[in-house]
C-alpha cells in the first residue's frame, strides 16, 4: 500500500544504518558523552556558522520542545505560539504539564505575525494587573509551519526584532527543518538561523533519521544543570551514541540537505500530479506537506488504498488530507499514486 501518511513512515537512511551496525561494539561514554555525539556537534556548529553554539541531543519533537521551553522559562511564564502551532495543537498539553501556558494568537496559514505579537506584548504590559498574569516569556514558532508554509527572512527579522525589544527568546522548532530550507521558495540558509533564533533543533525524526533532535543555543545561552533537564522530562538517552553517529552521518558532507532535497522534488511531483488531475488544495504549500481537498466518500474510498491523513474539515462534505513525502519518497510512489487515481 502507498503510504503519504507522514514524513517518518521508513526507518532511517541507509547511511546511517550502516554505520550504526559499523560501530555497534564499540565501547562509548553514555548520555551523550561518546565520541560521536561530540562529533556531530562540531560539524552541526560549524554547518551553523556558529563555532560557538551549543549543541545538545533529544530524542524527540514533543520532548524537544516541552524541554526546551520548560527550561527557559520562569515559574510565572508561558510560550506564544500560533493557534495551529504544534506545542498548542498536537502535544497533548506537554507544554502544559510542566507548569507553562500556551499563549495562542491567531495563524496565518500556520504563521505567526510580528505585528500581532507585539500588540500582545505592549497590551499585556500596559494592563495594570498584569503582575497577576501569565507572563510572555518566549515566542515559538515552526519552520516549516504545520501547514507546510514557510517564513520570508524578512517576516523572521520583524519577529526577532519584537523578541528583541521584549528580552524574549525567540524559538524556531525545526523538525522539518532540512525540508524548509531546501524548499525553492526558501529565502534564508541554515546559517542565517542563528543570526534569528536564539534556539532552535534540527529535526532528524523526520529527515532521515530513526530518531533524534538535535537542540543549537545559538549564543551562550544553553541553561543551567540542562543535561538534568533533559533526565527530568525524559529526554536523555542513556545510550547517547545512537543520536550522536545518526547526526555524524547526516552532517557528513551534503547528506541532510540532499535527501531533504528529495522530499521538495518529489512532493513538486505530486503537486503537479494532482493539480493536473483537477484537485483543489487547501493552500499552497511550497514543501514536502500538501494539502488536498477531496469529497468525503472519495476521502474514505482512496484511504482504502493509499496512506493520507485527516488534516480538517472545510464544509459538511469535503474534508483537508495531508500527503507526504520525504527523504525516502521515489518517482515511482507518484507514478503508482496516479495509477490509483486513474483507477478510481
Amino acid at each position: 500500500m502507498l503510504n503519504f501518511i507522514c514524513d517518518y513512515n521508513t526507518g532511517c537512511h541507509p547511511a546511517i544504518l550502516k554505520r550504526l551496525q559499523e560501530t555497534n561494539m564499540e565501547p562509548q561514554n553514555g548520555y551523550g558523552n561518546d565520541e560521536y555525539c561530540l562529533s556531530a556537534a562540531k560539524k552541526i556548529a560549524a554547518a551553523c556558522g556558529c563555532p560557538d553554539a551549543q549543541v545538545e541531543f533529544t530524542v524527540g519533537g514533543t520532548q524537544t520542545n516541552q524541554i526546551v521551553i520548560s527550561s527557559m522559562l520562569g515559574p510565572l511564564e508561558g510560550v506564544i505560539s500560533a493557534s495551529t502551532g504544534h506545542v498548542n495543537a498536537h502535544e497533548s498539553g506537554a507544554i502544559e504539564i510542566t507548569g507553562h501556558k500556551v499563549l495562542s494568537l491567531p495563524g496565518y496559514e500556520g504563521k505567526l505575525k510580528a505585528s500581532d505579537v507585539e500588540n500582545y506584548l505592549s497590551l499585556f504590559y500596559g494592563d495594570e494587573n498584569h503582575s497577576h498574569m501569565v507572563y510572555p516569556g518566549m515566542v515559538y514558532i515552526s519552520y516549516p509551519t504545520e501547514y507546510g508554509t514557510l517564513y520570508t527572512k524578512k517576516e523572521l527579522e520583524d519577529l526577532k526584532s519584537v523578541c528583541t525589544e521584549y528580552n524574549i527568546p525567540l524559538f524556531i522548532d525545526g523538525a522539518r527543518l532540512g525540508y524548509g530550507l531546501m524548499s525553492d521558495s526558501c529565502d534564508l540558509t541554515l546559517k542565517d538561523i542563528p543570526r534569528i533564533a536564539d534556539v532552535f533543533y534540527i529535526g532528524g525524526t523526520k529527515v532521515g533519521a530513526l530518531c533524534g533532535e538535535a537542540i543549537v543555543f545559538t549564543h551562550g545561552n544553553r541553561p543551567q544543570r540542562f543535561v538534568g533537564l533533559k533526565k527530568q522530562r525524559g529526554g536523555l538517552l542513556a545510550k547517547g551514541r545512537l543520536l550522536g553517529i545518526q547526526f555524524d552521518v547526516l552532517f557528513t558532507g551534503n547528506l541532510y540537505f540532499d535527501i531533504a532535497r528529495n522530499a521538495i522534488e518529489r512532493a513538486n511531483e505530486l503537486k503537479a500530479l494532482l493539480s493536473s488531475r483537477g484537485y483543489s488544495f487547501l493552500l499552497d504549500s511550497p514543501t514536502n506537506q500538501q494539502f488536498v481537498i477531496l469529497e468525503d466518500s472519495f476521502y474514505h474510498e482512496l484511504a482504502k488504498h493509499v496512506g493520507i491523513e485527516f488534516w480538517e474539515k472545510t464544509d459538511d462534505t469535503h474534508t483537508a488530507v495531508r500527503f507526504a513525502t520525504s527523504w525516502s519518497s521515489t518517482s515511482d510512489d507518484i507514478r503508482e499514486l496516479g495509477e490509483v487515481l486513474d483507477r478510481m
